[in-house]
């Protein structure tokens, strides 16, 4: 059995999607099949399709996705049919990262998240008997319906839009849990957040709801320090304006506790190291393939100052999702100010004006809110 869905395929690299008529495979014994309500683009979505050799082609991409559960294999106990739920990262659930708590370093990342394929091999995507693969970030949002885990649907809140909520699978949680989670931002701390798109923001609006004391925006776009400031940030920087680290330094001259980085330059991300306070942490969340960073290490070892590597904000998504979504609901984290809606059928348009910067956070509305 099969259901005939509308899919976005990256057959070749660069080039753009095309909408297409794909066959899906019923859900097997653990997986869920969920009706697509939404789907965020994140820059990861263009990455891949950008990329020769990252994920196999042709490919439907899309790992933002909120919908609602049409079927359940009958090994699944989380959700059931008419279930809401937010799609975010699989993982393997038995390696020991997976085993104690952090499933955003399952060791087997790769293939449940690139692999385009169940963990199996096979895919559950074709196309008049060609292979398409699946599986992207065990999801494959960009479609009408997708074949997801048990592991990687959360359940959530029924009475919000599910047109909002996809974002909080990746890019949102990303940076929020970065802040949070992460670099344990606190009361009275002094951060920075080096970009103001969907991952910096989101980083801007947990320490805000940390109670950090000092918060510096860092872009190169007017329009999105402007915002940051609406989000919380205390200051804001442009990355062009001159020397960053002296400016840093002149916002805080005693260091800052926490800096996030999501450009992956290594230029800012080295003046921001330098500006850490004694004991502060430098998070890198940019998955910039092959990119390079250099420090002082004197500076490291004398100041007991950090960078680490951060993966999905170090979420434990059935979790950590709900906490953001009940705080939107409180209005104390309004990440719907960073997105704007599109159709499926404008799906090209909306990848380039994310690439372009016109657009933060740009969720696909796929079929109609429940």
């Amino acid at each position: 059995m099969s259901t005939t869905i509308t899919a976005a395929v990256s057959r070749i690299t660069g080039q753009p999607f095309s909408l297409e008529t794909l066959e899906l495979e019923d859900p097997r014994d653990n997986e869920v099949l969920v009706r697509i309500v939404a789907t965020g683009i994140c820059h990861s979505d263009l990455h891949m399709r950008n990329a020769p050799d990252r994920v196999p082609k042709p490919i439907v991409l899309g790992h933002e996705g909120a919908g609602v559960v049409e079927r359940v294999g009958k090994s699944v106990k989380k959700v059931q049919p008419g279930d809401h739920v937010v799609i975010t990262f699989d993982s393997c659930g038995a390696c020991p990262n997976c085993t104690q708590g952090h499933a955003a370093y399952c060791q087997f990342l790769r293939r449940h998240a690139f692999s385009g394929a169940r963990a199996d091999g096979s895919t559950a995507l074709s196309c008049n008997g060609e292979v398409i693969h699946s599986h992207f970030f065990g999801q494959s949002s960009f479609a009408g319906y997708s074949i997801c885990t048990e592991r990687n649907v959360v359940p959530v809140d029924r009475t919000l839009p599910l047109s909002l909520l996809g974002p909080l699978g990746c890019g949102i949680q990303t940076g929020a849990g970065a802040m949070i989670n992460s670099l344990k931002v606190g009361a009275g701390d002094r951060v920075a957040v080096l970009g103001s798109g969907s991952v910096g923001l989101a980083g801007v609006m947990a320490a805000h709801v940390a109670g950090a004391a000092t918060i510096v925006a860092v872009d190169l776009q007017a329009n999105r320090l402007a915002l940051a400031e609406q989000l919380g940030a205390t200051h804001t920087l442009k990355s062009t304006d001159g020397d960053l680290l002296s400016q840093l330094q002149a916002i805080a001259p005693q260091g800052f506790n926490a800096i996030l980085d999501t450009t992956g330059h290594d230029g800012l991300i080295k003046q921001a190291v330098a500006a850490l306070a004694a004991f502060g942490v430098c998070g890198l969340v940019n998955t910039v393939s092959g990119a390079d960073i250099h420090a002082n290490i004197l500076d490291l070892v004398r100041g007991g100052r950090s960078v680490r590597g951060i993966h999905q904000g170090d979420s434990v998504p059935e979790i950590f999702i709900p906490k953001l979504i009940e705080l939107f609901k409180q209005g104390r984290f309004p990440f719907d100010k960073l997105i704007r809606f599109y159709d499926f059928a404008d799906i090209n348009q909306a990848m380039a004006d994310m690439h372009a910067g016109t657009t933060i956070k740009p969720v696909i509305r796929i079929s109609p809110e429940p």
